[in-house]
């Protein structure tokens, strides 16, 4: 099977990173959201950085053209049921995950691919949700979308060989760099990435080290081009709090307990760069500050 046409459920940050990244590669690609305000906000960041790569001379202004005018948009589920493939890119919520590839079960036919981008949730979990096991996969992709390599394609004990090896081709044809890993919470790069990062949480609630020091100490000692804590703050605290969570759920280790610091951290706001300030005040986004914690 080949793809031809792409749908994408969901027009937030990845999602519409997907969808550009589709669209770029020669795909006719559709998005659906739930509401047209959620689409016009997904299209604004969308032109905006395909804007980036018209000033940085990586697309001429001709391909930016040619790439919005391959994608489409709808509120519609039924707009997708001619998708070769759809790649769902929602709320991180397994019930509205699962209702949504239900109801998408019952519109597109019986070889439509379906995948989901979820970092953390069980790719058998959603599967369950339709009649089409084999053909239902993972595809974890890494933000910002257009510049990102790495593509996890996730199979689970009842995925279809010819299904993997369609997700892999389609993921070369998008530029990037797909690696297979299996249905485990965390995948590859999350299961060694969060134990990193709360690792990180444990040496500074510890008195190791500051948050400048920690930071310093892997990016100048291990040649990391971002410490732990500033990854920590750029991914969200909520985000790895909640993928901490889940991960700890299923491997009952300690190396994937989030620490009490990260968890008041998160009761009392502080997310990272998405609300301003973490383990960094983004007061003046170029020049963070360490938060006195």
């Amino acid at each position: 099977m080949k793809i031809e046409k792409v749908g994408v459920l969901g027009c937030g940050l990845m999602g519409a990173g997907i969808a550009q990244t589709a669209a770029a590669a020669g795909f006719a690609t559709v998005i659906r959201e739930v509401s047209e305000d959620a689409l016009a906000r997904g299209l604004t960041g969308i032109e905006k950085s395909l804007a980036k790569f018209v000033e940085k001379e990586v697309i001429t202004g001709a391909d930016e053209k040619a790439i919005r005018t391959r994608i489409t948009t709808t509120t519609a589920l039924d707009d997708l049921k001619d998708c070769d493939i759809i790649i769902e890119a929602i709320i991180e919520n397994l019930e509205l995950k699962r209702d949504t590839f239900r109801e998408l079960d019952a519109i597109c036919p019986p070889a439509t691919i379906f995948a989901s981008n979820t970092s953390s949730l069980s790719i058998t979990e959603l599967m369950n949700a339709t009649s089409r096991q084999p053909r239902f996969i993972g595809l974890h992709f890494f933000s910002p979308v257009p510049l990102m390599k790495l593509v996890e394609v996730v199979r689970t004990i009842l995925t279809d060989d010819e299904v993997i090896n369609t997700a892999l081709d389609f993921s070369r044809r998008l530029g990037k760099h797909p690696i297979e890993t299996s249905d485990r919470a965390g995948f590859i790069v999350n299961r060694l990435l969060v134990p990193y990062l709360l690792d990180a949480v444990r040496a500074l609630e510890e008195g190791t080290g500051s948050i400048k020091d920690i930071d310093d100490a892997m990016r100048l000692g291990c040649g990391h081009p971002i410490g732990p804590l500033a990854l920590a703050d750029f991914v969200g605290l909520d985000t790895a709090y909640y993928i901490a969570e889940i991960m700890f759920q299923e491997f009952r280790e300690r190396r994937f307990a989030a620490p009490p610091l990260l968890k008041r951290m998160v009761l009392a706001g502080l997310y990272g760069r998405k609300s301003g300030r973490g383990f960094y005040d983004y007061t003046d986004p170029k020049n963070p500050v360490a938060t006195k914690l």
